[in-house]
């Protein structure tokens, strides 16, 4: 029996965020038997070595041999689905550090613009905010070396970095005519993946971003805060998964608890029946049975489909939105040894309690809302979903292909968010709120 030590994970596709959870690292155990590679195997592999050698010996300039074979098993990987792939020892730690979600930086959310580095916003209470660090400001040098030429990620890898070490930010701020100077001191920075607030004062509003290793933590951080702030009294909760590109299984599994008193989640199903999972609620709806509804858009893939699933099943919320992006397989990440990065390999697919399958399909919302899109804007916020994707796993049934995945800046223009809000006040009604829980999937 072989031992793999590895990560369950949900994401959209490669080199999106993921969505993580709090535990240690699975355990997975292959429960296969060794049996010998058929002859006509070991005749491929014997092709393999002979290309190989061929292009060390004759290719027109000297090639790198780590390169060769990195590029060939990602040949092998690529080729089985679009979320398969192997991580090379840097990969697999930013991986890793996106997974738990903190790491040692400054605390500053970043974007590309003309080449340079804009701040979107200071998180508070880190060492960007304490010193002053701004929304829009133009961060221009880091420790002298000019940012122009870096790509994105190259600059956030230069800001992070041990705890305690300083960096020097070189910033352009409108309305100064002298770059800002600003020395830095690293700590240990958490990612924001709950957000919340309370809409008026009889909603409480939680935005889930990504699943990582906090995600869990955060809604029942805010859940317990609305309580705390009269939440006895609310009238119900709006959860929204829109454009959240999923994460950890386990992740997925312990926030659809938080809403639910029994019945199961999810289960997995890999190449043998021995492999299937089956993952249930424990008692416990820390809403107290509260209304739920749940926005969801193309945007909303793997994690964030399992939690809308779980709760659509069950009717423990009403789904509002635009049909999610229909990815239904979940990915293992197995160490390859120190050094050699990770493999990110398919193992098995999900599916809701009703035992549906969202493969290439998605999650279909109980109430359609389509929002108003400029129209210089159409072109880039539709998503084309899963069964899109080259190599996709198959769906069961009719795929789907192609949903609405625009957010309004202005909330008061979120169709989906104010019919929501009408629908939890009774200012509005649908035949699918609240939902009917003598229809739910038996427990």
């Amino acid at each position: 029996m072989m031992r793999k030590t590895s990560l369950i994970l949900l994401g959209a596709a490669a080199g999106t965020a993921l969505t993580l959870i709090t535990t240690q690292p699975r355990i997975v155990f292959d429960g296969s038997i060794a049996r010998a590679a058929p002859a006509d195997t070991y005749k491929q592999l014997s092709l393999f070595g002979d290309v190989f050698e061929r292009v060390r010996a004759d290719y027109v300039e000297k090639p790198d041999d780590s390169k060769l074979i990195e590029q060939a098993i990602n040949g092998m990987l690529s080729g089985l689905d679009p979320h398969s792939s192997y991580m090379d020892s840097k990969s697999f730690r930013d991986m890793q550090v996106q997974t738990r979600g903190e790491f040692g930086g400054l605390g500053i959310e970043v974007t590309m613009e003309d080449g340079l580095i804009k701040v979107v916003a200071p998180i508070d209470d880190t060492p960007a905010s304490k010193a002053g660090v701004m929304a829009n400001d133009i961060i221009t040098k880091l420790d002298e070396e000019q940012v122009q030429g870096l790509t994105l990620n190259q600059a956030v890898d230069k800001m992070r970095g041990p705890e305690n070490t300083k960096i020097k930010l070189t910033i352009m701020r409108k309305g100064q005519d002298k770059p800002v100077e600003l020395t830095l001191t690293r700590e240990r920075i958490r990612v924001r993946s709950v957000r919340s607030h309370i809409e008026g004062d009889d909603i409480g509003f939680i935005r889930i971003s990504q699943f990582n290793e906090q995600t869990t933590e955060g809604v029942r951080k805010a859940i317990s805060d609305f309580t705390a702030q009269g939440g006895d009294k609310f009238k119900g909760y709006i959860v929204d998964l829109r454009n959240n590109p999923g994460g950890l299984l386990d992740q997925a599994i312990s926030v659809s608890d938080a809403f639910l008193e029994k019945g199961e989640i999810v289960s997995t199903r890999g190449r043998n029946a021995e492999e299937t999972q089956r993952f249930t609620a424990r008692a416990g709806d820390l809403t107290k049975a509260k209304p739920i509804i749940v926005l969801v858009n193309g945007g909303s893939a793997s994690a964030s489909e399992i939690v809308a699933g779980a709760l659509q099943d069950h009717k423990r919320a009403t789904i509002i939105g635009t049909r999610s992006f229909g990815k239904g397989s979940v990915q293992t990440i197995i160490p390859l040894g120190s050094g050699n990065g990770a493999l990110r390999l398919t193992t098995a697919r999900y599916f809701t309690p009703s035992g549906r399958s969202i493969q290439a399909k998605g999650i279909v919302p109980d109430i359609e809302v389509l929002q108003d899109v400029p129209d210089e804007l159409k072109a880039r916020t539709d998503t084309r979903g899963e069964s899109s994707l080259r190599g996709h796993l198959k769906g069961d049934g009719q795929e789907e292909t192609g949903s609405q995945a625009y957010i309004p800046p202005d909330p008061k223009n979120d169709k989906a968010l104010q019919m929501a809000l009408e629908l939890i006040r009774g200012t509005q009604k649908n035949s699918a709120y609240p939902p009917n829980p003598k229809q739910a999937v038996p427990n």
